[in-house]
């Protein structure tokens, strides 16, 4: 069990702690755009599998992972291990010259990718991997037009935060020519004011009317995370992605299911949070927890439309050796430990947990995700669904306090992002629990 931690300002006059120099510098030297959790940031100093320490020797049971990126443990010696030697014998070369860790991996890639998804193209980050798949899409089907969801989060790029449906990311005049957007499945404040099973998933209906009056009627691609993560984990339901794919294909386009979040084993028992909706993606874009916090990029598809690529490519970091030998080494050690079965039977077990919580706080008014990909969106009210971001904010700070970290999202600020490591243990969530628990009755709401 973690200990509570209690940041202090330094008294007037005082010395400043380490954090706090950081802090100061950190706001001197950076863009004020890259945007920090808590009223005194946590400026994190070492990590040990589930656990991380700030520089002022606090410790913190981590259930965000670096933005669900850190897959297996913070430093995991069978990662790390191999990572350090490939580093001591060749660090890089660039796709110019071919390696044998590059190969390996995007062979282990083709052996657990659902259909025909044989080839493989890695670059440093999901932004690039989702660039990677707009560029290829509108290569081969000759088509421009692009669908995406409302509420998606697609990346940093130019090309991506046009993809991106979430004002904040949207601003300083972000060019999104060709990219329209349909509608997403969020059953909790559900678009078009209906209710589920009853709808008949009618969202989904809506991206084959976007498709006919706000594009061309021949579109490259429809692009969606299974899960969506920045949108604080809308989970669609069960017939949604097939009734969608059935449509995409009518208009000839390719489907790009965006993994960056939920790839790996995260949504649990499958690889990709795709195949829980039993669709077989044109292509998979994925990124975060597949190399375990080593920063790296996939855009897998099959041979066909790998084939459609205009011109030569390159990728100056992406695939290169001490990536690739991460990356393969975490999918490796996910399939050798039994991970995404783990994912499944202890997500199912958090998400009972977290239900317990949501019967005892109003302040919860929807527990949604799968496996260990889990969110509490808070309300005021659980009547009108009134957004409660300030009481979110109030919860993660108790919770840092409390020595647990978690992440927020949804485009109202009022959703709690919970995702533990993939070898999270029955027993960990019982610590989050308890810590979550006593947090919530730290809030006190108006």
């Amino acid at each position: 069990m973690t200990t509570p931690v209690t940041p202090a300002p330094a008294a007037s006059g005082a010395a400043k702690s380490r954090s706090q120099e950081i802090v100061a510098k950190h706001k001197k030297f950076l863009w004020p755009s890259v945007t920090n959790y808590f009223e005194q940031p946590l400026v994190a100093d070492r990590g040990e599998m589930q656990h991380i320490w700030d520089l002022d020797g606090n410790k913190y049971l981590d259930f965000f992972g670096g933005i669900l990126t850190v897959s297996v443990g913070h430093c995991n010696p069978k990662i790390t291990s191999k990572v350090n030697a490939q580093i001591n014998r060749l660090q890089h070369t660039s796709t110019l010259y071919p390696n044998e860790h590059i190969v390996a991996l995007a062979e282990k890639i083709a052996q657990i990718t659902p259909g025909n998804l044989q080839q493989s193209f890695f670059t440093s980050s999901g932004s690039e991997a989702n660039e990677a798949a707009i560029l290829l899409a509108r290569m081969s089907t000759g088509s421009y037009d692009v669908v995406a969801l409302r509420h998606a989060y697609s990346g940093g790029s130019s090309l991506t935060k046009a993809m991106t449906a979430h004002a904040p990311y949207r601003r300083a005049g972000v060019i999104s020519v060709g990219i329209s957007h349909a509608v997403n499945p969020y059953c909790y404040r559900c678009p078009l004011h209906l209710t589920y099973p009853d709808c008949g998933v009618a969202c989904a209906g809506d991206v084959e009317n976007l498709i006919q009056t706000g594009t061309s009627g021949h579109i490259a691609a429809f692009i969606a995370e299974p899960i969506q993560g920045v949108g604080g984990f809308i989970t669609a339901p069960p017939e949604y992605f097939k009734i969608v794919f059935n449509i995409v294909k009518k208009y000839g386009a390719l489907y790009i299911s965006d993994e960056v979040q939920t790839g790996w084993g995260r949504t649990g028992k499958n690889w990709f949070g795709i195949e829980h909706w039993e669709v077989i993606p044109d292509i998979i874009t994925s990124a975060k927890g597949m190399a375990n916090g080593v920063p790296i990029g996939l855009t897998v598809t099959t041979p066909e439309i790998a084939g459609g690529y205009q011109g030569s490519n390159i990728a100056t970091f992406g695939g290169n050796p001490v990536t690739s030998v991460a990356a393969r080494a975490t999918i490796e050690l996910i399939e050798e430990d039994g991970l995404r079965e783990n994912a499944d039977v202890v997500g199912k077990y958090f998400r009972g947990k977290l239900e317990e919580l949501q019967s005892k706080y109003a302040l919860i008014g929807d527990v949604r995700g799968m496996g260990l990909m889990q969110a509490l969106e808070l309300v005021k009210d659980r009547k009108t669904k009134e957004p409660a971001p300030e009481a979110t904010n109030l919860v993660m700070e108790r919770a840092r306090h409390n020595g647990l970290l978690i992440g927020k999202g949804g485009l109202y600020g009022n959703t709690l992002r919970l995702a533990p490591m993939l070898n999270t243990t029955k027993g960990d969530v019982d610590d989050a629990i308890q810590l979550l628990d006593k947090s919530f009755g730290e809030v006190k709401v108006n």
